[in-house]
């Protein structure tokens, strides 16, 4: 028995808000927004989804989206837990649910007014409030500074520039590229805004080595997919994204954005064990990919994920940036998007709905020949990735 999701299910509608920094509507309106979007372009009757997938971090309920669609019987819905680590699970038990039998039409969602109703980088969680074991672990940090996620991947960043010579220039030239993607992109709200190198360094500081733009947005947006069986996905009107493997991922010493304890923090084990689960499920390597998408909440992570799954060598992904080779026109260019540097900061799944354009051939920086790409999750937590293929 096969027991892999392998080319067993397939991204067949794509839906998604415009993306602000004040929606002026609840969440539940935009995830209905973009779920209908999804099914539209999908070709298929709201009534026959039965199955649901977002992520715990969300106000917007499955049993609230099934009523409003007009769902007869819903089979399958899970939430992923650790924020933008969740990001390509979603998709992921949507391929289980469907490869397994348990569900028919699944819709992953996430919506989110992270800017206009609130925002995760205030520093101020109320863990006080609610002593769980994840905010008790927090406690051993924040007395001494650590309130941030720019604070705690600061902490990641300095060991690996320290290591192996990184520089805050390397992480701008992430920004700078994702933000070239981004102008030409109308979808992104840093539409025509490019950035240079120069007004990167300028830009201030948020935690050193972190400067301002070395830091994902704060965005309200909404975005879904539909997900079937590969086999009913040839009948249906969009050009079929199979999903080739998915993976989730957590490793030694694992804790929620402070694995600070683990005896080398210059890389991502959990990336790691999410790059070998995928390809070993596709059978593909560094090689078989045409563009990536990779989860830039903050610059410094992009290095050690380029190098979790071999697209250079430990501690010289500096090198790969400095050549250009993530950027327009190089050997693989990420988040053409815009990524959430410069398109928004839906969590990642913005970052998915590119990947899907990108097989589709649809992108507006659209890449030559797409076969497979990689998409990625967020990283100093537990986390996920997706492979999107071309055909099974």
């Amino acid at each position: 028995m096969d027991a892999s999701i392998s080319g067993k299910a397939a991204i067949v509608g794509l839906g998604a808000t415009e993306f602000s920094k004040n929606s002026g509507r609840t969440e539940l309106r935009l995830a209905m927004e973009a779920t209908l979007s999804a099914l539209k372009d999908a070709g298929i009757d709201p009534s026959e989804v039965d199955g649901f997938c977002s992520y715990s971090v969300d106000k917007v309920p499955e049993y609230e989206v099934a009523r409003l669609l007009g769902c007869k019987e819903v089979k399958f819905f899970s939430q992923i837990p650790h924020g933008g680590g969740a990001a390509c699970a979603p998709v992921m038990h949507a391929a289980m649910a469907v490869a397994s039998g348990v569900a028919k039409t699944v819709v992953v969602y996430r919506a989110m007014n992270e800017r206009s109703w609130y925002r995760f980088g205030t520093g101020d969680y109320g863990f006080a409030n609610t002593p769980t074991f994840e905010n008790v672990n927090y406690g051993w940090y924040m007395p001494h500074g650590f309130h941030t996620p720019a604070s705690w991947v600061g902490m990641f960043a300095q060991r690996y520039m320290h290591e192996y010579g990184a520089t805050s220039e390397d992480f701008g030239r992430i920004a700078v590229a994702a933000r070239d993607f981004a102008a030409t992109n109308p979808a992104a709200f840093f539409h025509n805004k490019p950035i240079t190198l120069e007004e990167h360094q300028a830009s201030r500081w948020i935690c050193e080595p972190l400067h301002l733009l070395d830091c994902c947005q704060e965005s309200d947006g909404a975005v879904a997919m539909v997900i079937t069986s590969a086999e009913r996905a040839k009948d249906l009107k969009q050009k079929s994204v199979v999903i080739k493997a998915g993976a989730q991922g957590i490793a030694q010493g694992q804790q929620v954005m402070t694995s600070f304890y683990r005896d080398d923090i210059t890389g991502l084990p959990e990336m790691g064990i999410v790059a070998k689960e995928l390809y070993k499920q596709s059978k593909l390597t560094p090689e078989d990919f045409q563009t990536a998408v990779i989860y830039d909440h903050f610059t410094p992570f992009v290095l050690p994920q380029l190098e979790e799954f071999g697209f250079a060598k430990r501690g010289q992904a500096k090198e790969f940036i400095r050549a250009g080779e993530h950027a327009r026109g190089g050997k693989l260019p990420i988040n053409t998007h815009g990524g959430q540097l410069g398109e928004a900061y839906i969590h990642g799944m913005n970052g998915i709905a590119e990947a899907v354009r990108q097989v589709r051939g649809s992108a507006v920086n659209q890449v030559d020949d797409v076969e497979n790409v990689l998409v990625t999750a967020g990283t100093g937590v537990p986390t996920s990735g997706l492979i999107l293929s071309a055909e099974a």
